[in-house]
């Protein structure tokens, strides 16, 4: 009986332990307010599609969040909405003021409201606001006060209530209603059954209802705290919490994972409780950061991120990130400057002192200087192992290792007389040292023991057998014996400020100024020292922020341009020939390195880590940076403390940032991504997608040719990536491949031609996991000059054309045939008359060649008529004289002078003469004596002269001397030739022989 009283007692007495326990870490809370979502500031209700867009019921509409934008939907009757529901449809049903349906993508992917106002039964259709929407069993259930209704199968029914319905919840195996006169009630399927009547009785207002064990139900009260039912019978759930929460006045509950319970209050903000215990876990407020204490709703995303619908807001709480804030201090923010695990607690020196918390469930381990080394070296590439490497910055103290710290219960406090700036904490000689703004102190359990004071002290370097401190004015050393240090003296010569400090030997350090350079400061005793000055003139890119730090045991710097190494053979810096490659050519302002080798560093404002461990594009190690955390740490005075792996410290301007590094590079699920937005720019601006539908089930567009500019926007829904998203797109169609990695979410493009394209975007995390590919498609139209219907116009107006301009230049041919044959013509005419010409100049050359030869012959003919004649002539007279003679010669000798006669008889019948004569003649005259004998072959040769002399118009008596007879005789033969020739009276004789010559030798009939 003891026993079981104990384990009644156990539970009670462990939440009442752990009931107001915060824990160190809290997760980094994100803000929206009414002017970043432009809405109301009154928040009701939330919840989340499959998609990942949340969807919040707020006094101006549905708000909705795509993990980067809002869009803002007014209710159609422009009332307040005061719930929201999503299903696996793609519905969002919504509950306003006298009016419930719900909301979806259309096609085009933008949201249309559908109202089930009108499938209520004529008569009840008056109600005020919907408060509850509940799915349940393919049910949709939505309350008001007086009615609730079910809509099912394009039908709805009412359930109106006994007193007034308050109340309308689901919980893992039910669906609960509380009305004012029956009390609780659950719903069997046909109507519903009184659970507990003392509800009402108790006069209750219920906020939640929940499963606690099989028989019993958690019921969450607005003002009563927490009760348990059981058997019909309430049960207080009495726990320390239920008076915090009673008086914070639950206003929403639900369960969660690992048995927690979440519960948002009216005045205190979100509760995470034990789910069995009621102990509290944690707690969210103002105090905490939300922006407002009445939390009316709240939901968790699928990376376990709390959404706090508010009386004024909305808050993100990244409950599960591996990045969380400390805030050693509750009632403020201090910029925090230092972190370190000391004996069983954690220290953390801020700008307002330092404080400390215990730490509980420890667990220890303490490996060997070998082991530690072998982890060490495990992390080097081997060529990459310096000389020394197993000389560590860290404690040699052994390490102390636990788990996650910020899971720890948050118990700070500030050490005594730690007031003001506190810049470092070593440990050195199993001694916990701290570097403050009034000097070096040592911490002892519950206060600071000054070891310095008059000078501010920035760090210390434990040495072999000595700890030397950077001071504002110089370097000072100090000596321990067992748990006590000597006095601090100072080292002579040189006065700078030192806040960077490293060992190269115990008689070699290296300090960096903040302006000047690097110092290589070489101890002979405590009190002495020679100091080089390096800077810009050997070797370093600048004689500004440069800083000192030891890595794998030597001795690096940071500059502005990239890590630097001192050569000592040359007495020069050079780029260090393992990290440079690494980093690169990137401003550093601080580096350090974990226990197991990995490169912790900040660059531009932002912590980042060399870790050796994981391999990434081809190299032994990848680069990781926290844009979580960028702008966030303190410029000028950046701090990293790695402890373990699930343990990294940076200081911050507001708290000190913890990650699990561990956690934070553990493989998460594929990230997702959505197009968001299209819109086609043109004449006119137009919606293509809206987002609220996957872009691949979007209706494919064709757009006019007036739309050539394109925005798109697109986003990654907010859980469990911390927003750390980078995307890369492309046009398929134009662009020619994917675009670099940006953190962009939006893209556009201007003058596209026409075409077909397809817009490709994915996401990537900072991880490196890349999602799937987000596709929307649409096509441009030719404009209507380069359309089908245009080109069919354009090939038959070109056909019309070359028809038109084979028509013409046909008859251009034509013509110009014409004209080319006129002109053949005219040039055959030409050549013809040419020719023409030519001939007769031909002919006329050729008459006067016939002249010539005529004149000629006309001469020879003449000549030698002249000759017949003068002959004739001669011979005539020689003959007269002859005979004149013979006539007075008496007596005659006959014989002698006949003989003479003959001689003139042959003479004047010369045949050779004439023959000569008659071919001379036929040449001048056309033949005329050939064709006069082809004519008349009759005619004698004298017949022929005389034809002959009378063609060429011989007198008679010319022709009498030629033809040697007398005048008589040659009328004579006139006469006789007449009369062969048959020529008439009245024709004269040579008109005769003209015409027969010309009219040529066979015309005559006769």
């Amino acid at each position: 009986m003891k026993m079981r009283r104990l384990l009644f007692v156990l539970p009670l007495f462990w939440a009442a332990v752990t009931q107001a326990r915060q824990v160190i870490g809290a997760p980094s809370v994100l803000h929206f307010s009414k002017q970043q979502y432009s809405g109301g500031g009154q928040t009701w209700d939330a919840d989340m599609d499959a998609q990942g867009i949340l969807y919040f019921a707020n006094n101006e509409g549905l708000l909705t969040f795509n993990g980067h934008g809002w869009k803002m939907l007014p209710v159609p009757n422009h009332t307040r909405l005061r719930s929201v529901k999503t299903d696996d449809s793609g519905r969002i049903y919504a509950g306003a003021q006298d009016d419930f349906g719900y909301y979806r993508a259309d096609a085009d992917g933008v949201l249309r409201y559908t109202s089930l106002k009108p499938l209520i039964p004529a008569g009840e259709r008056e109600f005020a606001d919907i408060w509850n929407i509940e799915l349940y069993n393919g049910q949709v259930f939505f309350r008001s006060n007086n009615k609730i209704f079910v809509y099912h199968g394009n039908r709805v029914q009412v359930y109106h209530a006994p007193g007034e319905w308050r109340l309308l919840c689901r919980s893992e195996q039910g669906l609960y209603a509380q009305d004012a006169r029956m009390g609780l009630l659950r719903f069997n399927g046909n109507g519903w059954k009184q659970l507990s009547r003392a509800v009402a009785e108790k006069q209750l207002l219920l906020t939640a209802v929940l499963e606690h064990t099989a028989d019993t139900l958690l019921l969450f009260t607005y003002k009563h705290g927490i009760f348990r039912l059981h058997n019909g019978q309430l049960h207080p759930f009495t726990t320390p919490a239920a008076a915090t929460l009673q008086k914070a006045r639950i206003q929403c509950a639900m369960a969660w994972k690992n048995d927690q319970l979440l519960i948002g209050t009216a005045e205190a903000g979100c509760f995470i409780l034990n789910r069995h215990t009621g102990a509290i876990v944690q707690q969210f407020g103002l105090q905490e950061g939300l922006q407002h204490n009445s939390v009316r709703k709240i939901f968790p995303d699928g990376g376990q991120n709390l959404w706090l619908a508010l009386d004024n807001g909305i808050d993100m709480i990244r409950y599960n990130n591996a990045i969380k804030q400390i805030h050693p201090d509750k009632h403020q923010y201090l910029s925090t400057y230092a972190a370190r695990v000391f004996n069983g607690k954690l220290y953390i020196g801020t700008s307002d002192g330092l404080f400390v918390s215990p730490l509980d469930d420890r667990q220890p381990t303490s490996p060997s200087r070998s082991q530690n080394n072998n982890v060490y070296h495990a992390s080097l590439r081997p060529q990459e192992a310096p000389e020394g490497a197993g000389s560590k910055t860290f404690s040699t103290n052994p390490p102390e290792t636990y788990a996650d710290l910020s899971f720890q219960e948050n118990r700070f406090r500030k050490v005594e007389q730690t007031g003001g700036q506190v810049w470092s904490l070593s440990v050195s000689g199993g001694q916990l040292l701290m570097g403050h703004h009034e000097g070096a102190f040592r911490i002892g359990e519950k206060l600071a023991e000054p070891l310095l004071k008059g000078t501010g002290c920035w760090l210390f370097l434990p040495q072999a057998t000595r700890t030397l401190i950077g001071c504002y004015n110089g370097l000072r050393t100090m000596r321990q014996t067992g748990g006590s240090f000597s006095k601090t003296l100072q080292v002579n010569v040189l006065f700078e400020s030192l806040r960077f400090l490293t060992a190269e030997q115990d008689s070699i350090v290296w300090a960096s100024h903040p302006y000047r350079g690097v110092y290589r400061i070489v101890t002979d005793k405590d009190t002495t020292l020679r100091f080089t000055l390096f800077n810009s003139r050997h070797g370093l890119p600048s004689d500004n922020n440069n800083f000192v730090f030891r890595i794998r045991g030597r001795m690096v710097v940071a500059t502005q341009a990239g890590i630097y190494e001192f050569d000592p053979v040359r007495q020069t810096f050079a780029p260090s020939p393992w990290l440079f490659p690494v980093l690169g050519a990137v401003p550093v302002q601080f580096m350090t390195e974990d226990p197991v080798g990995n490169i912790w560093f900040v660059s531009n404002k932002t912590p980042g880590v060399v870790d050796f461990h994981r391999n990434h594009d081809g190299k032994p190690y990848r680069t990781m940076l926290f844009p979580e955390l960028k702008g966030m740490i303190v410029t000028g005075f950046e701090n990293i403390y790695p402890f373990n792996e699930e343990n990294i410290f940076i200081g911050g301007e507001k708290g000190m940032y913890h990650i699990n590094y561990k956690k934070y590079r553990q493989p998460k699920k594929e990230p997702r991504v959505m197009i968001s937005q299209v819109n086609a720019r043109g004449d006119r601006d137009s919606l293509l997608f809206g987002g609220f539908l996957p872009s691949r089930e979007a209706a494919f567009k064709s757009l006019s040719a007036s739309f050539s500019g394109f925005h798109f926007e697109y986003a990654s829904p907010a859980c469990g990536h911390g927003g750390n998203m980078e995307f890369s797109y492309r046009l398929e169609g134009f662009d020619p491949g994917w675009s670099e990695w940006a953190a962009r979410t939006e893209k556009d493009y201007t003058n596209l031609p026409h075409g077909r394209y397809t817009f490709a975007v994915k996401a990537r995390d900072h991880l490196g996991n890349v999602s799937s590919v987000a596709t929307y498609a649409f096509r441009i139209l030719p404009p209507w000059h380069l359309t089908a219907v245009a080109k069919s116009l354009y090939v038959a107006a070109g056909l019309a054309l070359a028809w038109g301009a084979y028509i013409l230049q046909k008859r251009k041919f034509a013509a110009q045939q014409r004209r080319y044959q006129r002109k053949q013509e005219q040039l055959i005419l030409h050549h013809q008359y040419e020719k023409e010409q030519r001939e007769k100049q031909l002919i006329s050359l050729q008459h006067d060649k016939l002249a010539t030869d005529i004149q000629f012959k006309n001469k020879e003919l003449a000549t030698a008529t002249m000759h017949l004649l003068q002959r004739g002539k001669l011979l005539f007279a020689i003959r007269e004289e002859l005979l004149a003679a013979i006539k007075k010669i008496e007596p005659l000798p006959h014989y002698p002078f006949k003989k003479v006669m003959r001689l003139f008889d042959e003479a004047e019948q010369d045949t050779e003469d004439w023959e000569q004569f008659s071919r001379h003649f036929d040449e001048v005259h056309n033949n005329f004596l050939s064709v006069l004998k082809k004519r008349y072959p009759d005619l004698s040769t004298t017949d022929m002269k005389l034809c002959a002399y009378l063609r060429i118009h011989l007198t008679t008596k010319e022709i009498a001397q030629s033809l040697g007879i007398s005048v008589r005789g040659v009328e004579t033969s006139r006469y006789r030739l007449r009369k062969k020739l048959e020529v008439p009276g009245d024709t004269p004789l040579y008109d005769f022989l003209l015409a027969v010559a010309n009219s040529g030798p066979m015309e005559h009939s006769g």
